[in-house]
């Protein structure tokens, strides 16, 4: 047994070296760190200049309020700032530095220069790691950071750097992360002494588009709301707009880019019945907290918050979210490859076999944004019907309160269909012209028109003021009736419909034992299931609006997902996955024949519906096609 050391402080140097390890992971690392210093600086313009992805060199040049000379020894220090004196600054910190390790750090595993004028001197001042004090340089006003030949003392950490073009990348993404924040900051950036990037100084949502695209902001949804100590803008994307990946998902707390389970969590519960699949919504949004509300001394790289109430932050960001969305359904302009998709098999081809971009034309949303559809799945479900001439989207009328209940033919008290029952409703349509307020009643001020047919037994066909709309039944039913099954549940006002010839099934012992122990549950929800026999159960009763579908399934995949839930958080935060199987199966199947009074009566409901544009796995409920689209199809004046 080897002969134990004696303890012994570290060396400067060493212990130098092992806080850069915390801090600084790779250019990028070093990138955000001097960017930001300039930002807390004041700095009113930016440039970044990179070599070799920063790997050989990493220059920021501000126009900052800069560092005086006797204090340019210091920076370098460890643990030496301008941004907080006290406890009582680190608490409520609002700068984007505060710890006092970054140059001190970077300059450990670097050759670290720092050039700094202020407005008060007559020239700059210079200095570097090693040296006793300042010398007089040449520069403006501001400061001037160079780190080169990162690493090159540390050979351990040197080997793990990738190559110069995903390194390069890496440092794009930090300082985009920056240039989001700061819009009214002008950043330009050049690698090796090429201009790869220049931003303006512009409002929040052009900074978005500069950095981002256009693309973003046309898929977008713009944000804004304010709930006591706290306010959040930005933009967040249609649910049809959303990726594969999370990489488009910028949240700022305060100014700070930071990664944050209480919001991403909130976010994706807003999400929650709108994405199609695995898909991950895309997001930029700014978060404004009280200072004294917020702890951002969690993580070394200042990469994560801690918020003293995380419950307020939760319900605020998903409550704003989720009506962001569902201020937004039926605002629809299906993209170029879902036409082609569509169409392609009739039309015939445009310029050598391929249609020419442009041709389908963007809507105006009701949040002044332009929305296209995206050619990913679940795409194409935000259509726009703005007539021509630049009439206003169409925005749902949403009244929680009206019609709770929704069968394309209502049941009556003994369980059988009322023919007819819609009649009361909505008058049959007639091809006689309307004028004055009949216009009301006709295709023009209906978004998504007129019932036309019935195609393949699972699409309508319709025809809007400005073109044709496809719809598809069962989705568009689905969603109308999970939004209805959810309003009633929160108003404790689910009708229940008694079934004249109640239905027996078998089950198991263990969904026997289940139905019993959550009769309480159940009972809320409209069922009432009793033990028929040692494994068979009978069900007596369901939602009203419910009433019709295939009630042995519905019962089933009820039971099911109350057995995959648990009935403790049954009408909680999984209530909506349990509403959403009983929607599903309660919505009109394919292959049902509708009349066009029933068709008309979806239409109508849709239209009263949030989120209508989508069902609640996140596929598209209806798609539309401009005249002028059709037109361009058949070469109509060309």
């Amino acid at each position: 047994m080897s002969t134990p050391r004696p303890i012994c402080p570290l060396p400067d140097l060493l212990i130098s070296q092992i806080a850069a390890g915390e801090v600084i992971e790779r250019p990028a690392s070093v990138l955000k760190e001097l960017v930001e210093n300039a930002v807390d600086s004041g700095a009113q313009s930016i440039e970044v200049r990179l070599e070799a992805g920063g790997i050989r060199r990493i220059a920021v040049i501000d126009d900052g309020s800069g560092i005086r000379a006797e204090e340019l020894s210091l920076a370098l220090t460890r643990h030496a700032t301008s941004k907080i004196t006290s406890l009582a600054e680190l608490e409520s910190v609002d700068s984007m530095g505060f710890r006092g390790e970054a140059l001190a750090s970077i300059a450990a595993v670097s050759q670290l220069t720092i050039t700094s004028r202020t407005r008060d001197a007559a020239h700059a001042f210079s200095f570097e790691s090693g040296m006793t004090e300042p010398v007089a340089a040449a520069g403006a006003l501001g400061t001037t950071v160079e780190v080169k030949y990162l690493f090159d003392a540390v050979p351990a950490r040197r080997k793990f750097l990738r190559a110069e073009a995903t390194e390069f990348g890496h440092c794009i993404d930090a300082i985009e992360r920056v240039a989001l924040a700061f819009p009214e900051i002008g950043f330009r950036v050049f690698h090796n002494d090429r201009a790869v990037r220049q931003w303006l100084p512009a409002s929040a949502l052009q900074r978005i588009s500069d950095v981002l695209g256009a693309e973003f902001n046309e898929h977008g949804i713009e944000v804004n709301a304010q709930g006591g100590p706290m306010s959040i803008m930005g933009v967040t994307t249609r649910p049809t707009a959303a990726r594969a990946r999370a990489d488009r998902q910028f949240l700022f707390v305060n100014g700070r880019h930071v990664r944050d389970r209480t919001v991403s969590h909130a976010i994706r519960s807003a999400y929650a019945d709108v994405l199609h699949g695995d898909r991950q919504p895309a997001f930029v949004l700014f978060l404004q907290i009280d200072p004294l509300a917020v702890d951002v001394n969690v993580h070394p790289a200042k990469h994560e918050v801690r918020f003293r109430d995380t419950g307020a932050v939760h319900r605020f960001v998903a409550q704003t979210i989720t009506q962001a969305l569902a201020g937004t359904a039926g605002t629809h302009q299906v993209s170029q490859g879902e036409h082609s998709a569509a169409l392609g098999a009739f039309a015939m081809p445009l310029n050598g076999g391929t249609i020419p971009s442009g041709i389908w034309p963007n809507g105006a949303t009701p949040d002044g944004l332009a929305a296209r559809g995206s050619d990913g799945p679940g795409a194409g479900s935000t259509a726009t019907f703005a007539a021509r001439g630049g009439a206003q989207a169409f925005t749902p009328r949403w009244n929680p309160g009206s019609q709770a209940a929704f069968a394309l033919r209502e049941p009556t008290s003994n369980g059988l269909e009322q023919p007819g029952a819609w009649k009361a409703l909505y008058q049959p349509l007639d091809d006689s012209p309307k004028t004055g307020s009949d216009r009301d009643d006709n295709n023009e001020t209906w978004p998504l028109g007129r019932a036309l047919a019935q195609v393949h037994g699972i699409y309508i066909l319709s025809q809007t003021a400005t073109g044709l709309a496809l719809i598809d039944m069962h989705a568009a039913h689905e969603r109308v009736v999970y939004e209805q099954l959810k309003t009633a549940i929160d108003a404790q006002t689910l009708p229940q419909q008694t079934l004249l010839v109640p239905v027996v099934f078998r089950v198991t012992d263990k969904e026997l034992a289940l139905a019993e122990e959550c009769a309480e549950q159940l009972s809320a929800l409209g069922f009432e299931l009793a033990a028929a026999g040692p494994q068979s159960m009978t069900l007596r009763s369901v939602p009203a609006m419910l009433a019709r579908g295939d009630l042995e399934a519905l019962a089933r995949g009820v039971l099911r997902d109350i057995e995959h839930v648990g009935a403790s958080r049954l009408l909680t935060e999984q209530r909506n996955t349990l509403l959403a199987t009983m929607a599903c199966h309660g919505a009109v199947r394919a292959n049902r024949q509708l009349t066009l009074e029933e068709m008309n009566a979806l239409l109508r409901q849709m239209e009263q519906t949030e989120r209508a544009d989508q069902c609640n796995h996140g596929r598209p409920t209806w798609v539309h096609f401009s005249v002028s689209d059709l037109d361009k199809l058949f070469l109509r004046g060309q």
